[in-house]
């Protein structure tokens, strides 16, 4: 294999998000890219008019962006083969349709739909093939004029020859199909906008593109442009059908298995590194039991024969998995930096840019606290809130098996008094407190952590708690103990 030959290309329609499917297939053919020191094209397929948006285009670009996945050539860096939308290329697309009709290996077709599904319809009773009957394929001049005086707009048909399609798929070998089982498809519409299969051949072609990988739902799709390839004379490129991506019930990839797009996974305060580490094993393995690469080292493994044949299942648990993996290894300063614009949007700070010294070094204490227990940073700001906000909220379960049992409130006050006498606040004087009032009321250890440290997090689980207390401050520890016991006292009361 040639390396400076390698040409690959992504190429998304701007109807919606960029979702993880697409993801992985533009990440494949990135690593496959950057592994042979080949070309990474990216080209808007833009031609539904209806569904393509200019929001939708810019979510792609910034979700590949964010992923790390810049391309050589495309929108925003032009290249040889511009333009990279396909409604700018509609002269193209025109020139060979022309060239088709020339050669006589396409053809007008005025079929009305009522027409064509009449058609069906008498091929479905007749047990027949569902396939377009060729009305149109040796019309006369006569017969078009008086079409068009009617006023029907012609589409534009590929005659398909009766013979056999093959390709060799570079994951699964070799692939036939009958020819005489497909139908001449259009290949122009009337409006003169090209169709999917014959407009992305028409790229590919003049894009120079060597190596099409994509997932395997476009494996039918494959014969019809081999007939393109060949009638307008294009060499054809090599084909890579991926596995799809499926939940964990094995149904196809759905919203109900994460999120619908990559931009709602930044959100929801996952590390880009550790979104694209995932996707790549998404159907890819080095051959190790190595999980956790970087794009620069998978990129050097990555190669064809060890993509699966299998179909790949999406896990949020191996993602969050992942994603804990990176925020445990981040330096502090950095995953702060990463965090501020959570706790804006949480409203626990007011402005990140202007962040006082004394407050950024609080943040970075709590980061240190929970950084090995959280998996993104959403579930930080539902896990560490109680540090962020004067009145916390105690879990009604935490609440009734934990402070509301006999002989708590005592517990708390007892402690509430020792640590209000505490001079130097730290962690081993805190502790000291706790255990000396254990000793004095004759409990074990958990009978005063438990409670105290649900009276001061609202949580039953949390970090270690002289920790959190440390970081509390002996101010907010002392008035939490008070109200702790001042809702225990009135939950009493209720009864």
């Amino acid at each position: 294999m040639e390396n400076k030959k390698i040409r690959v290309r992504f190429a998304p329609s701007p109807t919606g998000m960029l979702h993880i499917g697409g993801a992985r297939t533009a990440l494949f053919n990135w690593l496959y890219a950057r592994h042979y020191n080949g070309t990474f094209v990216l080209r808007i397929e833009d031609t539904d008019q209806v569904r393509s948006t200019e929001e939708a285009v810019n979510v792609i670009l910034e979700g590949m962006k964010w992923l790390g996945l810049d391309w050589d050539e495309g929108p925003g860096k032009g290249g040889e083969y511009s333009p990279y939308y396909q409604m700018q290329r509609l002269h193209l697309y025109q020139k060979y349709a022309k060239q088709l009709l020339k050669d006589k290996k396409a053809y007008y077709c005025y079929c009305t739909r009522e027409e064509l599904a009449e058609s069906r319809e008498k091929q479905s009773k007749e047990n027949k093939s569902l396939k377009y009957d060729r009305h149109c394929l040796s019309l006369s001049e006569e017969d078009k004029k008086r079409y068009e005086a009617e006023g029907r707009k012609p589409v534009i048909r590929l005659k398909i020859p009766t013979k056999e399609i093959a390709f060799n798929d570079l994951l699964r070998g070799e692939v036939t199909f009958d020819g005489g089982l497909l139908s001449d498809f259009v290949i122009m519409k009337s409006d003169g906008i090209p169709t999917y299969n014959y407009a992305v051949v028409i790229d590919d072609a003049l894009m120079k593109i060597t190596d099409v990988m994509r997932g395997d739902d476009h494996i039918s799709n494959t014969p019809k442009q081999i007939v393109i390839y060949e009638a307008l004379g294009f060499d054809v490129p090599k084909f890579a059908h991926i596995p799809m991506i499926m939940g964990e019930d094995h149904a196809k990839l759905s919203k109900r298995h994460g999120a619908a797009s990559v931009m709602e996974y930044r959100k929801m305060g996952y590390i880009p590194e550790a979104l694209v580490n995932y996707i790549a094993h998404l159907g890819w393995s080095s051959g190790s039991n190595r999980e956790i690469f970087s794009v620069e080292e998978i990129a050097k493994e990555f190669t064809l024969d060890k993509i699966s044949k299998h179909a790949a299942v999406f896990s949020m648990e191996k993602l969050n998995w992942f994603n804990s993996e990176y925020l445990k290894k981040m330096p502090i300063d950095f995953l702060t930096k990463m965090l501020l614009p959570f706790l804006k949007e949480a409203n626990y700070i007011e402005n990140e840019e202007n962040l006082s010294p004394a407050k950024n070094e609080y943040i970075k204490e709590v980061l240190k606290l929970m950084q090995g227990r959280i998996k993104n940073f959403s579930q930080f700001i539902d896990y560490a809130d109680y540090f962020f906000v004067d009145k916390i909220n105690i879990e009604p379960q935490a609440f009734g098996s934990v402070l509301n049992k006999e002989g708590v409130p005592g517990i708390l006050q007892a402690l509430e008094e020792k640590l209000s006498a505490i001079k130097c606040w730290d962690e081993e004087s805190s502790e000291n407190a706790v255990r000396k009032v254990a000793s004095s009321l004759q409990i074990k250890g958990g009978q005063i952590i438990h409670p105290t440290r649900v009276a001061l997090s609202g949580k039953k689980v949390g970090p270690g708690l002289f920790e959190l207390m440390v970081v509390l401050g002996q101010d907010k520890t002392v008035k939490r103990l008070k109200k702790a016991i001042e809702k225990i006292k009135e939950a009493k009361n209720r009864k």
